[in-house]
């Protein structure tokens, strides 16, 4: 039996008079609506004998491709699963997660020039390196929209960059580990990083170091080493750096890697002596927050910067307007951590 109007209406949940003015394409019909007209209409197999230029455009999906960097960051994992959780529910798209090399930028560049002619749009949390700003300018040429995501890239021609204000972030963090530090005098504070490749990992220690500078000139920072989001390297790192300097006072962990910081300072029975903050709930810090050995997390919410990075970038396909709505900082403590 042929399909109906009101077949449309009842498995869309709008009303008959929505079905036929998104059919005949008329105006006064917001986009979310019209797509879910239009895949009720594709799934119950509808035809009119009307021309219906909607459908056309919509059984040519979005093509939408994430450059993601590989490894076992666990909050990588918990973006990638929202953006294919969320892509999942919006017919109007087909969504490739690509996992690249984490730290090279020939890889990463290779991918994004590869995806030319390919994809419609491309999310990438990216180097900010010659190399990979080249290969972003190329694919913007040749139309592709592209969107940074946690963490920016200069002098790009990006749509827009989805993710913290990670300058701030770091702010936040060196108050915090001020204030649990308190008065004690000419404390020792250390940063470790994933790399400071990353746009986002510099700003938040330009961050830290700003403030700590302007507010809390007592603390002195003596080092800050790279571990490459690595749980082993971070472990090595951290390891090092408590046999140098058994006064430390503090330790901000820019990036991932809590977990092997964290195992270093239990397995020195250091981790109710000296403070440390990082950022992401994860369940990994989760844990290093429940047991005490990580006093708080800087969190992102991985599920608002994947659901932003596929409005904006399908939106900004179709050349239509977008008010986005950015994730926000949240600090996590042992006594707030949300259900994951």
């Amino acid at each position: 039996m042929r399909s109906t109007i009101l077949d449309i209406a009842r498995e869309a949940g709008v009303s008959p008079a929505t079905v036929d003015r998104v059919l005949n394409n008329r105006p006064g019909v917001k986009l979310r609506t019209k797509q879910v007209v239009l895949a009720a209409a594709q799934k119950l197999d509808y035809s009119a004998e009307v021309d219906a230029p909607p459908l056309a455009v919509n059984s040519a999906k979005i093509k939408l491709h994430f450059a993601l960097p590989a490894g076992s960051n666990a909050f990588i994992m918990t973006l990638r699963r929202q953006i294919e959780v969320l892509a999942a529910a919006r017919p109007e798209l087909d969504v490739s997660v690509l996992m690249i090399e984490g730290f090279s930028p020939d890889s990463l560049a290779r991918t994004l020039r590869d995806l030319e002619g390919h994809t419609d749009g491309v999310g990438v949390i990216a180097l900010d390196h010659p190399t990979v700003r080249e290969a972003i300018r190329s694919l913007a040429a040749s139309g592709v929209k592209v969107a940074t995501v946690v963490s920016d890239i200069s002098h790009v021609p990006r749509t827009a960059y989805i993710g913290i204000d990670n300058r701030a972030a770091g702010r936040l963090a060196g108050y915090l580990v001020s204030r649990f530090i308190g008065s004690r005098p000419s404390a020792k504070v250390a940063l470790l990083a994933g790399s400071l490749s990353y746009r986002g990992h510099e700003e938040r220690e330009m961050g830290f170091r700003h403030i700590l500078m302007e507010e809390f000139p007592s603390i002195q920072i003596v080092e800050i080493r790279e571990m490459l989001d690595d749980r082993e390297r971070a472990y090595a790192e951290a390891s090092a750096l408590l046999e140098k300097h058994p006064d430390l006072a503090g330790i901000y962990n820019v990036g991932a890697g809590s977990m092997g910081i964290g195992q270093a300072l239990k397995d020195r029975n250091l981790q109710s002596s000296i403070v440390f903050v990082g950022h992401d709930a994860t369940e990994d810090t989760k844990g290093l927050l429940l047991d005490g050995t990580m006093d708080a997390a800087i969190d992102q919410n991985p599920r608002v910067e994947a659901r932003e990075s596929l409005n904006i970038l399908a939106h900004a396909v179709r050349g239509l307007p977008y008010e986005g709505h950015p994730p926000r900082l949240q600090v996590i403590f042992k006594e707030n951590i949300p259900e994951f």
